[in-house]
């Protein structure tokens, strides 16, 4: 959607707005001054190298490689600019790749006065088939994402999610969602909130992912009951025969 939203951004900005990039490099916003990121300036814009031409934020490019900042966004040292020194900042399908989201937004709403934030909906990650028909998302997002009003809730990606279909939506349900249901995004002024939700343990962890897939689309009753028949008969044929090996070991 950052394709989409990229006019109402121009339009929010003077001539001499100083304007900021985070994680910029696949697809750089052209209008940014500055951009940081983990990749040198000379490899940016990798949607173009494979072949996904990508331009966003007008034609020329107004960042330079003095002002590209290559660096570990999350390496816990503060960004090397001073408060309030950008007047929009802009980071768009970065906070789900990086290990510490949270360090990065409370730079974000350090360094910059307004900005604009963009990561793939928690439906979209929580769907098979857009990388591959096992796998939820894409395997090397990191989170699960929230946006709400001038709030964002991160949810670690557990590898559980890939484990089950009770656990993630088919294939079907991300062949059919709209383009602009697949991200959210948000349009901040001053701050905004955020925070990790933590959920301890492994059955709490796989009784939300299956709470939250109910919600959105509901799997078939039957299917549920067929499937909890067969999780049982299988718990079942583990503790029993199980029991019998660990006999045979007594006795030999």
């Amino acid at each position: 959607m950052l394709e989409q939203n990229a006019a109402k951004i121009l339009a929010q900005l003077t001539p001499n707005d100083l304007v900021l990039d985070i994680g910029g490099w696949a697809c750089p916003f052209n209008r940014a001054n500055w951009v940081m990121d983990s990749q040198p300036y000379e490899t940016r814009g990798f949607y173009e190298t494979i072949g996904m031409p990508r331009q966003q934020g007008g034609a020329r490019e107004h960042f330079t490689v003095d002002t590209w900042v290559q660096r570990d966004i999350c390496d816990r040292e503060p960004f090397p600019f001073a408060d309030r020194q950008f007047d929009f900042v802009i980071c768009s399908h970065t906070l789900e790749d990086v290990r510490d989201p949270l360090w990065v937004c409370s730079e974000m709403i350090r360094v910059g006065k307004r900005g604009y934030i963009e990561v793939p909906s928690r439906v979209a990650e929580s769907a098979r088939g857009w990388e591959h028909h096992r796998i939820a998302g894409l395997s090397h997002h990191r989170w699960l994402i929230d946006v709400q009003h001038r709030r964002i809730e991160f949810l670690h990606k557990n590898h559980c999610i890939h484990s089950h279909w009770r656990f993630s939506l088919p294939r079907t349900y991300l062949r059919n969602l709209p383009e602009d249901r697949k991200v959210r995004w948000l349009f901040w002024e001053d701050s905004f909130e955020f925070s990790e939700r933590m959920i301890h343990g492994l059955a709490e962890l796989q009784a939300e992912l299956e709470q939250y897939v109910q919600s959105v689309r509901p799997y078939n009753t039957v299917r549920l009951e067929i499937d909890g028949v067969a999780r049982r008969t299988a718990n079942f044929a583990k503790r029993f025969y199980g029991g019998i090996v660990r006999r045979l070991r007594r006795v030999t």
